[in-house]
């Protein structure tokens, strides 16, 4: 198979680096690209004419490629390579063994389900609320120590104590969080655990006390805007915005 390995060298802080997975993928005759500063990996998966397109690296870095997956109909490889690696994690890979990820390439093929906010696809969740602000302040804080980041994020989100002011498909809703997720997590406020499977068909809508499930929702909110994290990556998203699960939608390889 004629496979692309799209690489973020500031993924992660784990082993092994950039250089050695690199290295590795073109030993099994992939085509590698390490993303410069400011480069899309969406842009670079569309310009390819592989046969399979991979990422490599965090959760927020994922949904642009399978984009494109999804777009050229092809298979999407997901190599872990980030902090966290929700999205490996729930397919069952080793999060700790992006080389081992690697020969999903020649493995075996698996639907998926992906979501949608309006026309942004996510592949784990959306969270607007308190989690969203945290990852708000800090991304604004992060270029000083991640430590600071940190306590400097949670102090901002720990003093806000105002409601979202939102309604759900037309019903007020007072919550300080909501999460919007592609398939059904392990909940437990503020805490996020696994999902068991990807190809349910159904979006789960959590807010504290209350899940909803179906295919559809719309959230809405007066200020016209809502702070959100798309995958664990700040964004803004504009209200009211249609939320939607496209069902099994996405080819996915995975190691045998």
């Amino acid at each position: 198979m004629n496979g692309l390995l799209i690489v973020n060298p500031r993924s992660g802080s784990g082993n092994p680096n950039a250089d050695e997975l690199v290295a590795e993928a073109r030993q099994l005759g992939l085509e590698t690209h390490q993303l410069r500063d400011g480069e899309d990996p969406g842009d670079v998966a569309r310009a390819s004419r592989a046969d399979a397109v991979g990422m490599a690296g965090g959760d927020g870095s994922l949904a642009a490629v399978a984009e494109v997956a999804l777009e050229r109909d092809v298979p999407f490889v997901c190599i872990p390579f980030g902090t966290r690696n929700h999205f490996a994690r729930d397919l069952g890979l080793d999060r700790d063994d992006p080389i081992g990820a690697l020969h999903a390439y020649a493995g075996a093929e698996r639907r998926v389900d992906v979501g949608r906010a309006d026309t942004r696809l996510f592949l784990n969740n959306v969270s607007l609320g308190v989690y969203a602000r945290l990852v708000h302040r800090r991304e604004h804080h992060r270029r000083r120590s991640q430590a600071f980041a940190r306590v400097r994020a949670w102090a901002t989100v720990l003093t806000h104590r105002h409601p979202l002011g939102v309604t759900i498909d037309g019903e007020s809703v007072e919550t300080r969080i909501l999460l919007v997720a592609n398939n059904a997590y392990g909940v437990d406020f503020p805490t996020v655990g696994a999902r068991e499977r990807l190809d349910e068909g159904k979006l789960h809508l959590y807010v504290p006390g209350d899940e909803r499930v179906g295919e559809r929702f719309v959230v809405d909110a007066t200020a016209g805007r809502l702070e959100a994290a798309v995958d664990g990556e700040p964004d803004a998203l504009r209200t009211p915005v249609e939320f939607r699960i496209d069902a099994r939608a996405l080819r996915v390889l995975v190691p045998q």
